[in-house]
């Protein structure tokens, strides 16, 4: 018996001390912010100009909106959970290639934004942006683009308003889909602090929508991104599927670009 105690505790504590370890740095695994000094200067190739906007407790959202000559609309680009807008907006500048224009903005406690990530307020912030955007172009001429993390607070913002389309470039069913397969031996339902739910916003979805993952993501599992495809409506959604693709290498792939060429022109 006594054989039999030690042989279970030999388990079971460093389950449970692991366990415990992973509940408690999940908030730095969720969020990477890195802050920027308020007067850091951004340097792109593009024209653009740097703004805020308030949120209604108070906190100011950096952003930066790249400019075309004579825009058919905008690309709201929400990006993922690490870095600040010295790379994201290095990233969202590709797209006014497109003949749009782009704003691409900064959650709480990234960059120049402040106040602290959390997952509620990504979604009223996201808005918050959506309509100054919509107060410079008509809706239907806005494309709402996600990355990653921001492919769940683009879905959410498709499903409340009525943009052109949707871009999401490889997303997620939910972040506890993500856990247990990532930690599959865990008890994910009694630690997971965060949903993001995403595939609970996508079947309101009703813009054209494409979704494009790669098969090697080590980040976010391929079959996660396929699961969640299957929860648009299927005369709205299409699939891309890139071959030998990472999380963040799609771009380099020649079917990523031309998904995307045939999608937006």
């Amino acid at each position: 018996m006594r054989k039999l105690f030690f042989g279970v505790a030999i388990f079971t504590i460093p389950y449970t001390v692991f366990s415990i370890f992973m509940y408690f740095i999940q908030d730095n695994i969720m969020f990477q912010p890195q802050p920027l000094a308020s007067d850091h200067v951004y340097q792109f190739e593009s024209k653009f100009e740097e703004f805020n906007l308030w949120t209604p407790d108070s906190i100011a959202l950096n952003a930066l909106h790249f400019k075309v000559p004579e825009p058919k609309g905008v690309i709201l680009y929400y990006h993922g959970n690490a870095g600040n807008l010295d790379r994201w907006g290095g990233i969202a500048e590709q797209y006014t290639r497109y003949g749009y224009d782009v704003i691409v903005m900064d959650y709480r406690g990234y960059g120049k934004s402040g106040g602290e990530p959390a997952e509620p307020s990504m979604y009223t912030d996201a808005q918050l942006f959506y309509d100054h955007a919509k107060g410079q172009y008509p809706e239907q001429n806005i494309t709402v683009f996600g990355r990653s993390l921001g492919t769940s607070v683009s879905t959410f913002l498709a499903a409340e308003n009525k943009p052109g389309r949707l871009i999401l470039e490889t997303p997620f069913y939910s972040i506890e889909d993500i856990a247990n397969t990532r930690f599959r031996y865990l008890p994910v339902q009694w630690l997971i602090k965060y949903e993001f739910p995403s595939f609970q916003y996508a079947p309101a979805v009703d813009c054209p929508t494409l979704i494009l993952h790669g098969t090697r993501d080590g980040v976010v599992p391929f079959s996660s991104g396929q699961k969640l495809f299957m929860e648009f409506k299927p005369a709205y959604a299409h699939f891309v599927t890139i071959e030998e693709g990472r999380h963040n290498n799609l771009d380099e792939f020649d079917k990523y670009r031309a998904s995307l060429d045939q999608f937006i022109r």
